[in-house]
């Protein structure tokens, strides 16, 4: 019995689809192949039945023909009539077991492939749909024994062993086993997945790391083995070790700009800020690198420029270096920025781009329609307002906004129509009912009104005297 040293909770479960094993882990996916090592399909496997009857070939060949023809019962019927003719044929009972998979009786196809092997152990026909059967139906103690049988034939069903030793908690045995298809096909993507998976698993990122560390001697080329080692560093804290192995992998790899993502945020806390402006600047201009990403750095780089205004310069420079940024979210960070600066006409133009990419983005719409307003941009706030309506009919801000937009554009019937809609939808907000009242008396003024306007007056400020 192989026994197994690490142990974990049952995490996963393996999704089989066409005989294949899907194996979904935090957002990776990762395709083990299950019947990995296929047998020749453009052979067919021996169906000589010798010296038979006549009514035994009779159903034999109908069986063929109606399993051909997708009526999978008949076929069943056809081949147990060759039964009880002749129960010693083995590719009578291979037969039965296809049909039975078709017709998704795994039970019983299991039943027949079994004597299909027990009369003829060395037809890896036979053993390669039994296999699949033990697969489909989740037992994979016996998939196990039977992929062994199997790597007799083809020993690149090697992957699915390693796949079904993971499913058996045995990741020692997988490990080792993805090891020896490495030594003897070469290393393989798909085979670093599995076995970043396996580490998810146990949680062992001190074997992972080695790992890594081993990939980098062997592939020194291979960014992306930097690139994990340093983001397992990273997670450990392990600053040191991350900064030199992304020094290392830039010594390697002078033109990588995906290592720039690390050594930006390494360098500024080195306190070597024209290093990590240098490498603030890759980032942004890179096109391998995802816009969110880009966003991270650019806030980072906002932050810091509040801190230090000396290289507010350097961030003017990189806005013009973000055009590629589909979410808007660098935009929006600029324009949070020139918003604390009390640049308000540079905040609205980044906070526009911003929207030109996001359009729904209800924080931001608020933001343009407070600085159009601030800015006397009372036609644009009263055009955009009543445009945001349409998408957000229950945010009370914006009737606001629509209501002092009309107030100062001498709309006042416009202005009592949008504010005394939206004041109904106030919950708990005292401020913004008082601005309210107060500019339904502005309107009430403007419409020559002015009891009412009075009566709003007065509602404020009793509201304001409350508080």
């Amino acid at each position: 019995m192989e026994q197994e040293d690490l142990e974990v909770p049952e995490q996963n479960k393996f999704v089989k689809y066409n005989i294949k094993i899907v194996l979904v882990f935090l957002g990776i996916i990762i395709m083990p192949k299950f019947f990995y090592a296929q047998v020749d399909f453009n052979k067919r496997p021996d169906d000589d039945l010798g010296n038979v009857e006549d009514k035994f070939q009779e159903s034999f060949f109908e069986a063929l023909k109606q399993s051909g023809i997708e009526n999978y019962d008949r076929a069943i019927k056809a081949l147990n009539k060759c039964v009880e003719l002749n129960d010693s044929e083995a590719v009578v009972y291979y037969e039965l077991g296809k049909n039975y998979v078709m017709l998704k009786n795994f039970g019983k196809a299991e039943e027949v492939l079994k004597k299909a092997v027990a009369k003829d152990e060395k037809n890896e026909w036979y053993l390669d749909v039994l296999y699949g059967v033990y697969v489909q139906m989740d037992d994979y103690d016996n998939a196990l024994k039977t992929v062994k049988k199997l790597i007799q034939f083809h020993s690149d069903y090697k992957q699915d062993l390693a796949s079904l030793y993971f499913e058996n908690k045995k990741f020692r045995l997988a490990l080792k086993t993805l090891d020896e298809l490495d030594e003897e096909y070469g290393i393989s993507k798909d085979r670093d997945a599995i076995r970043n998976t396996i580490y998810n698993a146990t949680g062992d990122d001190k074997e992972r790391i080695e790992y890594l560390e081993e990939r980098i001697t062997i592939q020194p080329n291979n960014e992306s083995n930097y690139l994990n080692l340093i983001y397992r560093y990273s997670e450990r804290k392990d600053k040191k070790r991350a900064f030199e192995v992304a020094k290392k992998l830039l010594a390697q790899k002078p033109k990588s700009q995906l290592v720039h993502l690390a050594l930006y945020k390494f360098y500024l806390d080195q306190g070597e800020e024209e290093k990590a402006i240098s490498s603030m600047k890759v980032v942004v201009k890179s096109a391998a690198i995802k816009p969110d990403a880009k966003a991270m750095v650019l806030n980072d780089f906002v932050n810091f420029v509040r801190d230090n205004p000396q290289y507010e310069d350097d961030l003017l420079e990189v806005t013009t270096n973000i055009s590629n940024d589909e979410t808007g979210k660098s935009h929006a960070e600029l324009g949070n920025f020139y918003l604390q600066k009390k640049n308000k006409s540079k905040a609205l133009e980044q906070f526009n781009l911003a929207l030109a990419k996001d359009a729904t983005n209800f924080n931001i719409i608020k933001k343009v329609l407070l600085i159009q307003i601030d800015l006397d941009m009372f036609k644009e706030a009263e055009s955009f307002s009543s445009e945001n309506l349409e998408l957000y009919p229950s945010q009370p801000i914006l009737y606001l906004a629509n209501g002092v937009a009309n107030n100062n554009l001498n709309q006042p019937k416009k202005a009592i129509e949008s504010l005394e809609t939206g004041v109904d939808y106030i919950i708990d907000d005292v401020i913004m009912e008082v601005d309210f009242y107060r500019q339904l008396s502005i309107a009430y003024k403007l419409n020559n009104n002015i009891t009412k306007s009075n009566a709003f007056s007065k509602k404020a400020e009793d509201l304001l005297n409350k508080e």
